[in-house]
């Protein structure tokens, strides 16, 4: 590593460096923050050649030099020098002190290359440096280039060049590099003007304001200052204004103050001076009347400031005071002749960029007492002229717009449609109706492909999990919180970690800071509309103005800092006695402090905590924060029969939500994690896991063979639950084969083994609900077998096992079978009203498994019903919600009956084609229950029209029922049956 302060190599166990007595500062430092920085990095070229001779001594004073004009450079631009490389340096922009015009000053150094005294050491790191010196090696002599994020952010006030994608070391693709081509003479606000998208809203109260102030001008000068954080519309308003003022007969007077010469003296007056040089030129009276009407002296001093040479030897032998005062008496007379000949608006922009030689001539322009004159000023609020009060000014504080003027705003830029209502909203909240962030978040959205269309007919496309922070306005939030001090820096970084919005009593027990000054902090924070006070009846909280604010404050943290604070706070809540908000809140936290055991331990409960509110999507998200932080923890035997354990607990909340594949793979890493520490019993738990997900994502023939391995296994263990889970799973994979005796048996064995008095299951499995399965899936059983009264009467008791538990995932099971029983006893009607409440209840519940098979079912109902158009809506949505799912046997069940909804509707021939494809496959994967009503469907499609149709018709029938007598699926066989009979009766003729 390397000293701070002069670079000199040092051991990485030393505090002090041994050549300047420098602290060393380790990249643990807590002052070490994030930053949204731009990198320069510039070098001589041919360094080699000029000093391959010289000594030394002679080699360093011959490149010295130009070393020194980039040093002062980059202090010119408000940049640091974070290295020397002996030919070259490396500096950064935007840091230590946020700047949101980092990337134009970065590029502005090299358009105005200057002496300057040096500039101290500023460390960087990350990949940004290591862009920033393959792009140096690339660029050619008098070359400069920059990425394309540079580019962006500077673009409007630097012109470039693109040249495409350049392969760069070290990156795995071509990247994008610009060329600058040299500095724009556009202004601030005509830079953001081209880029505006939007129209102006609001400003009523404002504007009122100022138009008092236009009608008190007619008696004396009025001097009006809008201030206001960055983006919140000065410039809009204020140009705004300006031009009503000049379309009633106002001659307007503009310049703006720029960051890029804040050092060079009078750089905003002339500016000024040059715009009204240009407005007088457009009108009868020229600045040449002006300036004759000037005393000599004022005349020379009006040169120098265009930098027009100055011979004469008055002004050379004028003291520095004295040339000053004439410069800005020059500037007064001036600027009181324009007003004495017409109404006049003087606005000058961005006040806390003006030098300081300018600083003074606008103090006394703005104290002028002269009627018909407004002097327009702008500025944020750390840049608000000391003098602003002694000038009478009225200072005007821009607030955020009211939520109707963002509406109005994001209706403009997104379009009118209530389709993008939410998304509205969402964006009212994230940028508090601050007119920049509102404008560049939607950019953003545009830019990315989330948005789609044109400004002001704009769709989503896909849904957005955060809106985040466009690299536009990042440097503009970190610039307004350098304004905090360090200390309300500390409590805004708790804040931040905290949320959103947090209890100033868990801010107070995080910080430990002493009461007083931790008020002091609250008040400066609110003061500066950064962290707001919220006084309910219920506690003192603090709130954020916007979420950006927070996720900027958070994001500058750098990982030990996040660490060492979610640590803090994870503390304080464990030790609140009051507090209860639950597992999820201490988990979030155990995983930003990196607390691995605890963060196991409370996305276990929080998963827990889930499952009991039937919140499967969030208790998948749990549980797997509880897996990785135990996987972070040291390898031992019970951290494995823990990881273990977790995934077969976890296997609900995968199952319930229909996240088959993942269910799956639950099983199989529990299998290979079992085997590694050889535990037979959690490897049997695994593999019954395994097992119950075959029956849905793979075939028949797969689950059946594991079927009956798991349940000899589990019968050998010794463990029963596991035993009547696995005799579960395989009586379901019998019924999916079309084995339904067997399915019959072997679900009977599970249910009189869960109905005794010793009845068992797994750990994270009610008794009840493996029971509840089991007279579900008998109860299928029996249905297709023809035996309704035996199917009603475990349909009852599954229904019995729902209202008793109240359980969401009983309800929806038991509604399913259900239905299935309705549909068997030819009432299609009460099926239907029977599958729609277990379908509605499971898409509110996320109960994903269930929604294509009820789907499935209910669009059967309806097409029993002569509902064919409803039917096939129906059963469309549940096809492709089970390829969604994985579920194979159900995309084969949907598929059938879509096909015969498709033949209602007069589409035999994609009735055919649906039925072929669906036979085929249930043939090939071993579904040969569904194979027979997929015959039978074909033999009902088909039209008898010719002998090689009605030929078809009789295979299709005869192949049903063979299947359908050897599964024991009586309805079917009798019905096909009764279609040969009726076929063969009539001499090939169906009716």
């Amino acid at each position: 590593m390397h000293c701070f302060a002069c670079q000199s190599a040092i051991d990485s166990d030393d505090s002090w460096c041994s050549k300047c007595g420098a602290a060393v500062r380790r990249r643990a430092d807590p002052d070490s923050e994030r930053r949204f920085v731009t990198i320069l990095r510039a070098d001589v070229i041919d360094s080699t050649g000029l000093v391959a001779e010289l000594e030394p001594e002679e080699a360093v004073s011959r490149l010295e030099p130009a070393l020194a004009a980039m040093r002062g450079a980059v202090r010119q631009f408000g940049g640091i020098v974070s290295k020397e490389l002996g030919d070259g340096l490396a500096a950064v922009f935007g840091a230590p002190i946020a700047d949101d015009n980092h990337a134009p000053l970065a590029c502005h150094v090299v358009a105005y290359m200057v002496a300057s005294e040096f500039s101290k050491v500023y460390e960087i790191g990350g990949a940004a440096q290591h862009l920033a010196a393959r792009l140096e090696a690339a660029a050619e002599a008098n070359q400069i280039y920059v990425s394309e994020a540079c580019q962006k952010l500077a673009d409007g006030h630097v012109r470039f060049e693109a040249l495409g994608r350049k392969v760069l070391r070290g990156f795995n693709e071509p990247l994008p590099v610009y060329r600058v081509v040299g500095a724009s003479d556009l202004s601030s606000w005509r830079v953001r003007r081209a880029r505006s998208v939007s129209r102006f809203v609001d400003r009523t109260t404002e504007r009122a304001l100022l138009g008092r102030a236009a009608e008190r001008s007619s008696a004396s000068r009025q001097t009006v200052l809008l201030i206001g954080d960055a983006g919140i519309g000065k410039s809009r308003l204020a140009h705004e204004f300006a031009q009503e003022l000049k379309a009633d007969g106002w001659r307007l007077i503009d310049a703006e103050c720029s960051p890029n010469l804040q050092g060079v003296p009078f750089s905003a007056l002339k500016r000024t001076i040059l715009s009204i040089i240009e407005v007088a030129a457009r009108d009868s009276d020229s600045l040449v009347d002006i300036r004759k009407e000037l005393p000599a002296i004022h005349q020379l001093a009006i040169d120098s400031i265009l930098d027009i040479p100055v011979a004469d030897h008055r002004w050379s032998e004028l003291e520095p005071y004295a040339r000053a005062r004439a410069i800005s008496d020059a500037s007064c007379a001036i600027v009181q002749s324009l007003a004495f000949q017409q109404r006049t608006v003087l606005l000058i922009e961005d006040l806390h960029w003006i030098d300081r030689a300018s600083d003074a001539v606008v103090a006394a322009i703005a104290s002028l007492q002269s009627p018909n004159l407004i002097v327009f000023l702008t500025s944020r609020p750390n840049g608000m002229p000391e003098w602003i009060a002694r000038c009478h000014a009225e200072v005007i504080a821009m607030r955020p717009l009211d939520d109707d003027s963002g509406l109005a705003m994001l209706a403009d830029m997104l379009g009118p449609s209530a389709m993008n209502t939410d998304l509205k909203n969402r964006i009212i909240s994230h940028t508090a109706n601050v007119p920049l962030f509102l404008e560049e978040v939607c950019r953003g959205l545009k830019d990315s492909g989330t948005l789609r269309g044109q400004w002001g007919d704009l769709a989503l496309v896909r849904p957005i999990d955060e809106l985040g922070i466009p690299t536009s306005i990042q440097g503009v939030i970190a610039a307004r919180l350098d304004r905090v001090s360090r200390q309300e820096r500390s409590v805004l970084q708790i804040a931040a970690a905290l949320g959103p919005r947090s209890s100033v009593m868990m801010l107070r027990n995080v910080a430990a800071l002493p009461e007083d000054i931790l008020q002091d902090c609250l008040g400066a924070l609110d003061r500066a509309e950064i962290l707001v006070r919220i006084d309910s009846e219920l506690e003192d909280s603090i709130e954020f103005q916007h979420e950006m604010v927070r996720q900027v404050t958070y994001e500058s943290m750098v990982e030990k800092v996040r660490e060492n604070i979610h640590g803090r706070i994870l503390a304080a809540f464990e030790s609140d006695e009051t507090w209860s908000d639950g597992p999820d809140t201490l988990c979030y936290h155990a995983m930003r402090a990196k607390d691995w055991l605890k963060a196991f331990g409370y996305g276990r409960g929080a998963a827990q905590k889930c499952l009991v509110r039937s919140a499967y999507a969030d208790a998948v998200d749990y549980f797997g924060i509880a897996m990785s932080s135990l996987d972070k923890m040291p390898m031992t035997l019970s951290r494995e029969a823990d990881a273990i354990d977790l995934r077969m607990e976890a296997r609900m909340a995968f199952i319930w939500s229909g996240q088959v594949a993942e269910w799956i793979d639950l099983g199989k890493e529990a299998e290979r994690r079992a085997s590694g520490i050889d535990d037979i019993g959690r490897k049997v738990a695994a593999m019954t896991v395994m097992a119950g997900g075959q029956n849905f994502y793979g075939t028949p023939t797969e689950a059946v063979a594991l079927g009956q391995e798991v349940v000899g296994l589990a019968e050998k263990s010794g463990n029963p639950g596991w035993r009547n889970l696995a005799q579960y799973n395989l009586g379901q994979a019998y019924f999916l084969a079309g084995r339904y005796r067997e399915a019959e048996q072997t679900l009977a064995q599970g249910r009189a083994n869960l109905m005794g008095p010793d009845a068992s299951a797994p750990f994270g499995t009610p008794p009840k609900y493996t029971l509840l399965l089991c007279c579900m899936m008998k109860s299928f059983t029996h249905t297709v077998m023809g035996e309704l009264d035996t199917a009603g009467q475990l349909q009852q008791q599954a229904a019995a096992i729902a209202e008793e538990t109240g359980r969401p995932y009983d309800r929806v099971a038991a509604a399913y079978s259900g239905g299935w029983l309705m549909l068997g006893r030819n009432e299609p009607a009460a099926a239907a009203a029977i599958l729609e409440d277990g379908f509605v209840l499971a898409q509110k519940h996320g109960i994903r498994l269930f929604v294509p098979v009820l789907a499935c079912h209910l669009g059967i109902a309806y097409l029993e019903q002569g509902l064919f158009d409803r039917a096939r809506g129906m059963l469309a949505e549940a096809r492709e919600e089970a390829k969604a799912v994985g579920y194979t046997s159900a995309v084969l069940r949907s598929s059938i009956y879509l096909a015969l909804a498709t033949f209602r509707l007069g589409d035999v021939q994609a009735a055919q084609n649906m039925l072929r494809e669906a036979r085929n496959t249930a043939r090939q994967q071993g579904f040969s229950g569904l194979e027979a009503e997929a015959l039978l469907g074909e033999a009902v499609v088909t039209p008898p029209t010719d002998a090689a149709n009605k030929a078809a018709i009789i295979v299709a029938l005869r192949a049903a029922i063979a299947i359908a007598s050897e599964s024991g699926a009586l309805p079917l066989q009798h019905k096909a049956e009764a279609m040969l009979t009726e076929m063969l009766a009539r001499g090939g003729e169906l009716t």
